[in-house]
Formats: structure tokens, sequence, C-alpha cells
């Protein structure tokens, strides 16, 4: 998705840049070079906002993440993702969903929630109900 314009909802974590009007639906968008104390990107030409379903109380949610750039989109089967490899005790993994291969490039698939943290993740779609309760209330 083409970067746009993002709303900045007060009083969220610092990770949520705000949200977007994605068809009608309110979509929190998260950075997050924020959530892994990364230097915060610069908005480019490049810059967009990938749209991925997360599980929140059984329920598939839309969430936006901020990308630098999308070079392509693939699918990959979850049959062929391998786990995460045990680097030793120097690398974090518990972020790491798996590991896919495309052609002659590996591709690491986060693990959302356990990146965002489920309680976070909950405070983030919290915050967005009552905005969006909000923008409804003031559309009246």
């Amino acid at each position: 998705l083409e970067y746009r314009k993002v709303t900045r909802v007060p009083r969220t974590p610092d990770f949520l840049l705000g949200v977007i009007n994605l068809r009608g639906h309110v979509v929190p968008v998260i950075d997050l070079r924020k959530q892994f104390n990364m230097n915060q990107s610069e908005i480019t030409v490049n810059t967009c906002i990938v749209i991925v379903d997360v599980m929140l109380d059984g329920e598939k949610i839309p969430l936006g993440l901020l990308a630098d750039a999308v070079k392509e989109v693939i699918e990959l089967p979850t049959k062929q993702l391998s786990p995460p490899p045990r680097i030793g005790t120097r690398i974090d993994t518990r972020y790491i969903r798996g590991i896919g291969k495309d052609h002659d490039d590996f591709i690491i698939i986060l693990d959302l929630p356990q990146v965002i943290g489920q309680e976070s993740l909950q405070d983030v779609y919290q915050a967005v109900s009552s905005k969006e309760t909000q923008s409804t209330d003031e559309d009246e």
C-alpha cells in the first residue's frame, strides 16, 4: 500500500504511528523500527504500508506495518517454513516464527504478536476502537 498520511492517536505506545482509513476501516499502523529501538525511518517515495492480518482474541484483524520499501510480494505456504535456527545464546529467536526460502533467498517470518506483545496489541486495538467510536460520534 502506498504510504499515506497517518493520523496520530493520543496516549498510545510510541511504536504506534497512528491509524489510516482502509476501505472504510480504521487500521493501526506500527513502526517496527521503534519497537526494536532502531533509528526511525525517513519517509521516502519507496516507503509503504504493508497490511497483515493478526489474530486477536480469536479474530483476524488488519494491521499496517511501515516498510522502507517492498520489492515483491510472495506467498509462502506454512509447510515451506522451517523453525528458526538455534544460533546460540547471543541472538534472540523468540521473535522469529520461521524461515522460508524463495529461490536462493531466505525470508525471515516474524511472529508479530511476540514482537509487539499480545497485551500491547490489545492496547493498540482498544485505542483504535475508541478512535473509531469518536470518529463515528463526530460524523453524526
